[in-house]
């Protein structure tokens, strides 16, 4: 008899651009759901996937992107936007694995000079961060975008100790090299050193039914910045949602219908499956004599 098979919700990778019909597997620290099978992509990376898409209108010509402490999925995701040059900058990467050895807030790039510039998870180890923020400033073309991504508390204002042990920044930060919790001054903080900012949110952006079907995080917080002062309103949950929510949320649902569907059909097929294999095994336990008979008799039956 034919057991039943495991279902296995099916998602999205907008990393690898694929569907993806196996379980996510664990993420570096453990949680659930997090590292795509097919790509090794992280949620952050298929979000940052998603919003290259949605600033496509404002990507197109880019003459120079910057990568700062590149990893290998944004970094595949950043040359689809063929750019005519691509820059990946780390202050303690091998050589051999970005372009230049530099630290954020020395950038050895020219002023006005940047289309776009990725940066993730850096501002933190920072001891500087203010200089840091006024180099990406500095380098922004007139069009320029920055993408910042930090980790925030919200409620809070930003704690920070420069002079903590490793042991001691683990245990209030987070990680031995951190030096610090953003909170909710981020966005006063990069209008201090000349850049505008909104905060945007995969809930808000794409609507809930999305975060589950790209596999996101709900709560993570991007920062799209860019020369200027002054905040925009967030597009953060409970806040304003774009306009592609509701067609998204639409279009999930009805695929979700649909998956529903197949999932009755493809159980319908195997208990008629299991039922057949069960006939067989019975047929299989009479006699010669009697399997003939029943097959003859079954033979005039359907010419009747």
């Amino acid at each position: 008899m034919t057991g039943s098979r495991p279902q296995v919700p099916v998602s999205y990778c907008a990393a690898c651009d694929a569907m993806v019909h196996r379980p996510f597997r664990p993420g570096p620290d453990g949680r659930p759901g997090a590292t795509c099978p097919r790509c090794g992509s992280l949620e952050r990376h298929r979000f940052l996937s998603l919003l290259l898409g949605t600033l496509a209108p404002r990507l197109r010509d880019l003459d120079l992107v910057v990568e700062i402490a590149p990893s290998k999925q944004s970094t595949r995701l950043l040359e689809r936007l063929g750019a005519r040059r691509r820059i990946s900058l780390d202050a303690g990467y091998d050589a051999r694995e970005v372009d230049a050895l530099a630290s954020i807030d020395r950038l050895p790039l020219r002023d006005g000079s940047v289309d776009l510039l990725v940066c993730y998870h850096v501002l933190e180890h920072v001891p500087d961060d203010g200089a840091a923020m006024r180099e990406v400033a500095r380098v922004l073309s007139p069009r320029g975008i920055a993408l910042l991504e930090v980790p925030i508390k919200v409620g809070v204002a930003t704690e920070e100790d420069l002079g903590c042990s490793p042991e001691e920044c683990e245990r209030r930060f987070g990680q031995r090299d951190h030096v610090r919790w953003y909170g909710d001054d981020f966005d006063d903080r990069l209008s201090a050193a000349g850049l505008s900012s909104v905060r945007v949110t995969p809930p808000a952006l794409l609507g809930e039914a999305a975060v589950r079907w790209f596999r996101l995080m709900p709560h993570e917080v991007v920062w799209i910045a860019g020369p200027g002062r002054g905040t925009a309103a967030p597009m953060v949950a409970g806040a304003s949602a774009s306009g592609l929510t509701a067609a998204l949320d639409a279009l999930l649902a009805e695929l979700a219908h649909v998956q529903d569907r197949f999932e009755r059909a493809r159980a319908r097929g195997d208990r008629l499956a299991a039922t057949r294999d069960a006939l067989r095994a019975r047929l299989e336990e009479v006699t010669p004599r009697r399997r003939h008979r029943v097959i003859t008799r079954l033979q005039r039956l359907t010419r009747l």
